[in-house]
């Protein structure tokens, strides 16, 4: 299944969605995201000047996973600095659910995630 078809992601295009870290600890994986945010999602609110949409910080997470293949070490992988000075990783290219495995796409690898929950959380 692909993600655009998950509840938790309605009103949030991961597509636009810019990665700002990640991190793999014992059993969990999670993206720090800058998260495009539409008006479907309860946590849009107006765009700020020169945004064509909402972002807002959100974290997209794997807890309790057995097995994980193809992340990319942060330092292997060239980020991108925009001309505000910010810094980022790329996009979500995809992500695919399975019956027990996922599967991110991204500038960080192809992940291939076995077994686990996810959780997609935006700070407020």
């Amino acid at each position: 299944m692909e993600w655009s078809q998950i509840e938790i992601f309605k009103g949030i295009d991961l597509n636009d969605s810019f990665v700002l870290s990640w991190y793999y600890e014992a059993d969990n994986v999670s993206f720090e995201l800058d998260a495009s945010i539409w008006p479907e999602s309860e946590y849009y609110s107006t765009p700020k000047k020169n945004e064509y949409t909402c972002y807002r910080k959100a974290t997209l997470e794997f807890v309790g996973v057995k097995k994980v293949s193809g992340l990319k070490l942060r330092e292997l992988v060239q980020p991108t600095t925009d001309p505000d000075g910010s810094v980022d990783y790329g996009k979500i290219d995809e992500l695919n659910v399975a019956d027990d495995s996922f599967l991110v796409v991204g500038d960080f690898g192809k992940v291939n995630i076995q077994g686990g929950e996810l959780r997609f959380e935006v700070h407020t």
